[in-house]
């Protein structure tokens, strides 16, 4: 009798323990992911500067002030983190290609403000890099463990769910780059 009671302790021990790593784990999700929508925020913040930047200078790239503008809003309405994910991407290559716009405007590029802005933004962009790198670690060792034993054994009755990683798509990035010999 004794040794049932104690294997049955040692095993409600180990469930106990197990789900507070799990409680633990997804809280780390939720605090990183929190960091993500810090900096995306912050980045959202500049938008409206940066658009009014170039807008005093370039008055024909309308079409990518616009998509950055309409980007900022869908991004801000997006429930789905693949759709978040993706509409993000979107719009730091369309970010980048307004700063690539002021190559083209040398009183763009010398105003202050821009400059100012232009740094912002590199910085803010590094911190999202660096908030999804640190997402996504979180992610990985969540899912790992609710898809491990014996952590499945006590996360899937529970209600714990693999969280989903925050992919931008850098493809053309990936891909090497072609080199004509002619």
């Amino acid at each position: 009798m004794f040794g049932f009671a104690l294997i049955l302790v040692v095993l409600l021990a180990a469930g106990v323990w197990i789900y507070n790593r799990l409680v633990r784990d997804r809280n780390q999700v939720r605090a990183a992911w929190s960091d993500i929508d810090v900096q995306l925020k912050r980045r959202h913040d500049l938008v409206p500067q940066l658009v009014n930047a170039v807008k005093a200078y370039a008055d024909y790239e309308k079409a990518t002030m616009t998509a950055v503008t309409e980007m900022r809003t869908q991004s801000d309405t997006a429930r789905r983190l693949p759709d978040k994910a993706a509409i993000e991407d979107a719009m730091e290559k369309a970010l980048h290609r307004l700063i690539v716009v002021a190559e083209d405007y040398p009183e763009l590029k010398a105003d202050q403000n821009f400059r100012q802005l232009q740094e912002e933004l590199t910085v803010v962009e590094d911190h999202i890099q660096y908030a999804r790198r640190f997402y996504n670690g979180a992610v990985r060792i969540l899912n790992t463990r609710i898809q491990s034993f014996p952590h499945l054994l006590i996360a899937r009755p529970l209600g714990f769910h693999s969280a989903e990683f925050f992919e931008v798509d850098h493809s053309a990035e990936r891909q090497a780059p072609r080199a004509e010999l002619n």
